[in-house]
């Protein structure tokens, strides 16, 4: 059992130590042992991990769990980690820009599929891309951290509305004809509104060639706490139809990804443009 001091400041370290609170630190390197391995220590243990009297160990073990860091286990005799603990590890999590939260789901899930991975969000009628990742590949995308988009003619933008109720979607486009990029662009808010529902039902989109005839694209919606849609996570692939036998699986990792992202944001602040980091730009997608 590794055994830990708390030793007074050298002569030297005078300078860069004499804001440390000694009881602070201590409460908090106790706080520092509890782990997935060692879940309940008691007090004689923590007393001997840092060669402190038993006396001063439970005055501070007493403090954090008045404060709710941490909790008697059932025996009453040890001690684990208290609600206030996870408390602030999803203040943390809600802390963080959503580009940053995402950028680890997006690299796993690039790594597992060898396709380019995107988390969108939506900035009126245009989507934004705020991440990206994409393996080495001879295809140069024109799309960058910061590439702008048609919401109503892309699959990421089909996701993002899916909130978005019938006259919600008329106040955004009012016009009669929306703009056509294709010949999959839906032609009126009607439209529009119906393959938005659809996908939603579904609980994913899914294209082949929607926006450009080249590429292929599945993309699942990301939720905060309050379930509503935040983000579109999706992977891309520069091919012009998707292989039958790749479908099921590519559209399960894309949707378990969006999933654990959705899982990460569940006690975090609704997410707004201003939580992520866009720079302007232009190019093209699926």
């Amino acid at each position: 059992m590794n055994e830990k001091t708390f030793e007074a400041p050298d002569a030297g370290d005078e300078g860069q130590d004499r804001y440390n609170v000694p009881a602070l630190e201590r409460g908090l390197n106790i706080l520092g042992e509890f782990s997935r391995e060692t879940q309940v220590l008691t007090a004689p243990e923590l007393a001997r991990r840092f060669k402190l009297p038993r006396s001063t160990v439970f005055r501070l073990l007493t403090t954090l769990e008045n404060m709710g860091f941490i909790e008697r286990d059932e025996g009453g005799r040890g001690y684990r980690l208290g609600l206030a603990v996870l408390r602030l590890g999803f203040e943390y999590l809600a802390s963080l820009p959503l580009n940053e939260l995402g950028m680890p789901v997006l690299e796993r899930l690039s790594n597992e599929s060898r396709h380019a991975c995107n988390l969108i969000v939506r900035d009126g009628r245009s989507i934004v891309y705020v991440a990206r990742v994409a393996p080495p590949s001879p295809f140069v995308s024109a799309v960058s951290v910061g590439t702008r988009l048609p919401a109503h003619a892309t699959v990421f933008g089909r996701v993002l509305l899916a909130d978005l109720s019938l006259p919600e979607l008329r106040e955004l486009y009012p016009e009669t004809r929306l703009e056509a990029f294709s010949s999959d662009t839906p032609r009126t808010v009607t439209e529009l509104f119906d393959l938005v529902q659809q996908d939603r039902k579904r609980g994913h989109a899914i294209s082949e060639g929607f926006f450009e005839p080249n590429i292929s694209t599945i993309a699942a919606p990301v939720h905060d706490y309050a379930g509503r849609v935040v983000a579109a996570l999706g992977m891309t692939m520069n091919a012009s139809r998707i292989e039958a036998e790749e479908i099921e699986r590519i559209v399960a990792q894309v949707c378990a990804a969006a999933e654990e992202l959705s899982g990460l944001l569940s006690h975090a602040p609704s997410i707004s443009m201003r939580n992520v980091v866009a720079l302007p730009g232009t190019g093209s997608a699926g």
